[in-house]
């Protein structure tokens, strides 16, 4: 019987990379399937969706994965609506007789939260900085000025500081991602938020952007008396400049006043004039979930979770002809991966004490809406799950000499992480951007949301036989070119060792931990305590 094994111990054991039988080439066959052009991108709500969802599914049952969805099933629907805003939609500013007119998808993009055709608006813009209240900090960029049915003009990320205790240093907490900017707003009352961007501010660039938001976008349908923005928008930097030139003011300005900590609201005297027409439907989407039980009696109703999010943004604007995000790394190899650890898990002769739940998430890419979901209407109960391990995006780049795992020093996991890294010969590498704040980008965030402890295992920094810094320049190269576009495509010269590593890694600390006497937790006084 597999027992749970001594740090000291477990860190002199040698490993080899087909121990669970993991195979690099298999994770390489997913991956090419699951990106190939047959898949349509994987959109939610979309035939490609529903394909790829039922070849997951699949696979999983060839793996020896027993259904863990609703009605004996491998699925778990979830209820979302998809809106997506049509490019007939008007947005423009006006103050003092002027008026300045903004061009969908090149001046501004976003959604109306209302989940209507036709949504109408006209309010007066405040500048709120980053739009932040944080009282642990010290730092409330509203000051008590009631914002209720205005329109909020701010900037994504947070104040700058050197202090590494303000706003955890250079890391970004989830007061700096979009999703709280807007979550703030409607808890203020506002009427419409609006995002300026800015590229050191969002950490990408304005394609990013444009991309994301120009594709439909899922929201959770809305529930009698529900009310909701009127508009999530961004506009550029361009435009930006464009809005506060009507007050006589620029980015640069209103930029460095929101990094002060005296600062506080400004009236911009300007009107927000917005028609936001939206082509809205019930998205027909599941999640997908899998077990291998678990073999003692007293822990089996006890899981550990391998996550990772299938979707991708489907069929889309043209890019150099080609209209297919087929989203091959991401999240493609994340996908592979979550397939060839259940069947690696599934051909274990003694399965570990806890179970191991498989859970591929749909989507994320509109904001972690199926893990969100899974959160809330959970297969196993947030108190009955030890751990939470996602992957999402990894590096096909050849052999990897270190891994991440941003967000396992917030848990009691923590240790038991840094011996497998040290039994596989990889070291723990810090988060390269973390300003771009990862760890609230990605599924296990829903996770922790909910108290299971929870981290991804990222892609590698640095990798053997390629200069120092090669991972650093592969992550920026791919976040500029490729990200969150048709070129996300698969490669035939792809290495797929990486992913094999980052499987092995995953699968042994996932066994370890099935195996402990006590579940794990996030250590005193992190914000996700149990």
């Amino acid at each position: 019987m597999v027992k749970s094994i001594g740090l000291a111990v477990l860190a002199l054991w040698p490993v080899t990379a087909q121990e669970g039988g993991i195979s690099a080439q298999r994770i390489r066959e997913y991956t090419k399937f699951l990106a190939g052009d047959l898949m349509e991108g994987r959109g939610v709500g979309t035939r490609g969706g529903q394909l790829a969802t039922e070849y997951i599914a699949n696979e999983l049952a060839l793996a020896g994965a027993k259904p863990a969805g609703e009605n004996g099933t491998y699925f778990q629907k979830v209820p979302l609506v998809g809106v997506q805003t049509q490019p007939e939609s008007t947005l423009s500013a006006v103050a003092g007789g002027k008026t300045v007119d903004f061009r969908w998808a090149d001046d501004f993009v976003g959604n109306s939260g209302t989940q209507t055709p036709d949504t109408g608006f006209e309010a007066d813009a405040v500048f709120v900085g980053h739009g932040i209240a944080a009282p642990e900090y010290h730092w409330d960029d509203f000051k008590g000025v009631d914002v209720t049915g205005k329109v909020l003009v701010l900037f994504t990320n947070e104040p700058a500081s050197n202090d590494p205790k303000f706003f955890d240093g250079r890391a970004l907490t989830y007061y700096g991602r979009w999703t709280y900017k807007y979550e703030e707003g409607m808890r203020r009352g506002a009427r419409a938020v609006i995002i300026i961007h800015t590229t050191p501010t969002a950490s990408y660039g304005w394609d990013v952007v444009r991309n994301s938001w120009s594709a439909e976008s899922p929201f959770v349908k809305l529930g009698a008396g529900e009310r909701a923005l009127a508009l999530e928008a961004w506009i550029s930097r361009e435009a930006g400049d464009q809005l506060l030139a009507l007050t006589g003011k620029t980015v640069d300005e209103l930029l460095a006043a929101s990094e002060k900590r005296d600062f506080r609201p400004i009236d911009l005297g300007i009107r927000i004039r917005g028609h936001i027409v939206s082509k809205v439907r019930d998205l027909d989407t599941r999640n997908v979930a899998a077990i291998v039980p678990g073999s003692d009696p007293k822990f089996k109703d006890e899981v550990v979770i391998y996550s990772a999010h299938w979707d991708h943004f489907g069929i889309g604007a043209p890019i150099n002809g080609d209209a297919i995000y087929n989203g091959a790394i991401d999240n493609a190899t994340g996908c592979a991966i979550l397939l060839e650890l259940a069947r690696a898990w599934a051909a274990l002769p003694q399965k570990p004490k806890r179970s191991a739940l498989f859970l591929a998430v749909t989507a994320e890419e509109g904001g972690l809406k199926g893990s969100e979901y899974y959160g809330r209407h959970p297969l196993f109960p947030p108190a009955k799950t030890a751990l939470d391990l996602n992957y999402d995006a990894i590096y096909p780049f050849g052999r990897a000499q270190d891994v991440v795992i941003t967000g396992a020093e917030r848990t009691t996991v923590n240790p038991l992480a840094q011996q497998i890294a040290k039994r596989l010969g990889l070291a723990i590498a810090a988060d390269a951007t973390p300003e771009a704040g990862h760890y609230f980008r990605s599924d296990h965030f829903s996770f922790a949301r909910v108290g299971i402890p929870a981290f991804s295992i990222g892609h590698a920094t640095e990798f053997a036989g390629k200069p120092a810094g090669f991972g650093l320049r592969a992550y920026q190269e791919y976040n500029s070119k490729h990200y969150h576009q048709p070129s996300d495509e698969f490669q035939g010269d792809w290495d797929f060792t990486a992913l094999e590593q980052a499987a092995l890694y995953g699968f042994l600390l996932g066994r370890e931990v099935a195996n402990l006497e006590k579940l794990p937790d996030w250590r005193p006084g992190d914000a996700f305590h149990r």
